[in-house]
């Protein structure tokens, strides 16, 4: 992939699958206009992939996102960032102290906060049946897709220490947005809780044949819903992705609420539609959406509901475990 937007031949392919380019008529050839409104696009990838010339459209607003931030044309704290910012520039609710060495489990930020009793009692299956330790922490991802290099590096490199300080060689994550951002970013492997639940045979097999919404990061390849699909006992699951994104990529909620409510009410007729994103399913949920469905939750049978209602106070009590 290539973030030259000189090789935009304007065939509006990627306006036609983007909601965000098709309100303000233009592409991702658009340059100027684009980098106005960069903090308004969704980050979802879209563009990159229905692209024939190869741009990578998101790389694009990601450069764009960079320079403004660096410039100082651009105030994130003043432009509505403030909480997140304050939150996960230096993660508030960070917890170390069960690390333990060897493989450990990364929860990340939103399914503790969504979904605290599958949490907890996943913690407790893999210690006693792995004597695999947690750790809660923020991958870094929000801070770095808000244009902020430095404290991206910063970040990565702070979580690598602490894991290597507590001798971890393997990091489990829950979150897709966790897996595909830091596989690449840390120097110890990381896995998706299902290839790991898979190898420790653990879970519960699960019916199959049903809806699933992919969340953005795993469209491309569909990594993560391939290990899923170990535990269908029957035939595969109706990928959901023609919805552009459940309305939180990229934080532009904050510039574009209309929008990012708009996208997601595409899926309100989908009725128990199942999800393995634990940000797609608080905000579709939010947005009106009955029946969300983690499939994590499946496996582990609990099936328990996003927690909406008190999901700040699940994230914060992360640091107290």
């Amino acid at each position: 992939m290539t973030t030259d937007i000189t090789k935009c031949v304007h065939c509006h392919r990627c306006s036609d699958n983007c909601a965000f380019l098709q309100k303000y008529s233009i592409d991702i050839g658009d340059g100027e206009k684009l980098k106005e409104l960069a903090f308004h696009c969704f980050l979802c990838g879209t563009c990159t992939r229905v692209c024939p010339e190869g741009i990578d459209g998101r790389g694009v607003i990601m450069d764009y996102r960079r320079e403004l931030v660096s410039s100082g044309s651009e105030n994130l704290s003043a432009g509505g960032y403030r909480m997140l910012l304050w939150e996960k520039k230096n993660y508030r609710y960070r917890n170390y102290r069960h690390a333990g060495s060897g493989a450990v489990l990364f929860p990340g930020c939103n399914f503790p906060s969504m979904y605290p009793g599958t949490t907890a009692l996943l913690e407790r299956i893999l210690r006693e049946q792995a004597g695999i330790g947690t750790v809660h922490d923020c991958c870094g991802k929000p801070i770095a897709e808000l244009g902020l290099e430095d404290e991206e590096r910063r970040i990565t490199e702070g979580i690598s220490s602490r894991l290597r300080s507590a001798g971890v060689s393997q990091v489990i994550v829950l979150c897709p947005n966790c897996y595909y951002y830091l596989r690449d970013r840390l120097d110890i492997p990381v896995v998706s809780i299902y290839d790991k639940l898979h190898e420790l045979g653990l879970g519960a097999k699960i019916s199959g044949g049903d809806k699933v919404f992919m969340p953005c990061p795993d469209r491309e390849s569909g990594t993560i819903l391939s290990q899923i699909e170990e535990y269908f006992t029957e035939g595969p699951y109706r990928r959901i992705s023609g919805a552009q994104c459940c309305g939180l990529g990229g934080s532009a909620g904050v510039r574009e609420p209309e929008l990012a409510g708009s996208i997601a009410s595409e899926l309100r007729s989908e009725n128990g539609l199942r999800v393995y994103c634990a940000s797609c399913a608080g905000r579709l949920k939010r947005n009106g959406m009955p029946g969300v469905r983690h499939i994590l939750t499946e496996i582990l049978g609990t099936d328990e509901d996003p927690d909406t209602g008190k999901s700040v106070i699940n994230r914060v009590l992360t640091k107290f475990r």
